[in-house]
């Protein structure tokens, strides 16, 4: 439970990287997500990439909405800022952060409810204005804390928990921020560690808008009609004073893959995620080959997977709007309005 502090002392062998941090430096609180959780899985990549990335921990901004996914940030890197937002509009908050302070590490962490949902629109600006930031999805295509109805990224035909079949078109991240703009375009799979982290590492060291979606199974909501640990059988077949439900612990699903292998990957349910890692010969400078080639594989019923798109000369929303080197939030008042005079300068250069 988060209250249940994990203890400061650190075993004096504990390797350190080059700003004399070890690994449980960059951790938080403990989880209270479902055990075999994917989003689990994400918070340690998140851990491993700062580590190797030398990053010290106070200089990073991790900011989230609502959901599952973004309780995350409360179990890594608990010595860095942290900031909660309303459900969907992360982006917005980050992005007024960002301005305001230039010199901070930024990490938004959302859900597919979050940003494919309510906050679509928010995740299409930030996109499209090039906000600095590594913008990671943690996509599960269910409302994990509201029962498990389906989310927006939810695939058309795919069945519910309950049996529903879905029959909305999905809404599908990648493809709108490699329409929008972004310059860095990955997608991941939770239990793919050896991916998954230089994934997120590059996507931290970009210079502008980064954005990673994360394929991550729910294992709460996949159990199925004819278990004897199922939801239903249980109540069926208990009488209690009250209702009570119990997540049963799944053991967390991982995979290795080769550049350009694709592997079946049997859900708890039994169900199979087609994963598809990019081919060695891959180009991710082409936006538009981009685009095509997921969208191609994905009619052949696979998730590519890997870094899809990159512009390495990336600019961010500092450049386009030429703010000031300094931080905005280390400049005086006489910096900040400088006068009437000034003023008047600035009026008649703009008529």
């Amino acid at each position: 439970m988060t209250y249940l502090a994990k203890p400061r002392l650190h075993h004096p062998t504990l390797a350190t990287n080059k700003v004399g941090y070890t690994r449980r430096d960059y951790e938080g609180k403990i989880s209270t997500l479902c055990a075999g959780c994917g989003h689990d899985s994400i918070s340690a990549a998140i851990i491993e990439a700062c580590w190797e990335l030398d990053i010290e921990p106070h200089r990073v901004a991790k900011l989230s909405g609502i959901g599952c996914s973004s309780k995350t940030p409360d179990y890594f890197l608990g010595a860095s800022h942290g900031f909660n937002t309303v459900h969907g509009r992360m982006p917005s908050v980050l992005t007024g952060a960002n301005l305001a302070n230039r010199d901070l590490l930024y990490l938004g962490v959302s859900g597919d409810g979050d940003s494919a949902s309510i906050g679509l629109g928010q995740f299409a600006h930030a996109m499209r204005r090039g906000v600095r930031m590594a913008y990671i999805v943690e996509n599960n295509g269910v409302y994990g804390l509201t029962k498990g109805q389906f989310s927006a990224t939810a695939d058309e035909g795919s069945k519910s928990k309950k049996g529903a079949i879905n029959t909305d078109s999905p809404v599908d991240l990648v493809a709108m921020a490699l329409q929008l703009g972004a310059t860095y375009v990955g997608r991941g799979f939770s239990g793919n560690k050896a991916q998954l982290v230089p994934l997120i590492k590059g996507a931290i060291s970009h210079g502008g808008a980064a954005f990673i979606d994360v394929i991550s199974p729910c294992v709460a909501f996949n159990n199925h009609p004819g278990s004897t640990k199922s939801y239903d059988y249980v109540r069926e077949h208990n009488e209690a004073v009250s209702r009570i439900d119990f997540i049963h612990s799944r053991e967390e699903i991982s995979v290795e893959m080769t550049p350009g292998e694709v592997m079946d990957v049997r859900q708890h349910d039994g169900t199979l995620l087609r994963l598809r890692s990019l081919h060695p010969g891959y180009n991710p400078g082409d936006r538009h080959a981009a685009m095509a080639y997921m969208q191609r594989h994905q009619e052949m019923g696979e998730v590519v997977t890997g870094l899809l798109y990159v512009d390495p000369l990336a600019t961010d929303l500092h450049t386009a709007l030429n703010t000031s080197a300094r931080p905005l939030n280390q400049l005086g008042p006489d910096a900040l309005c400088p006068g009437s005079a000034a003023l008047e300068k600035l009026n008649a250069s703009l008529r």
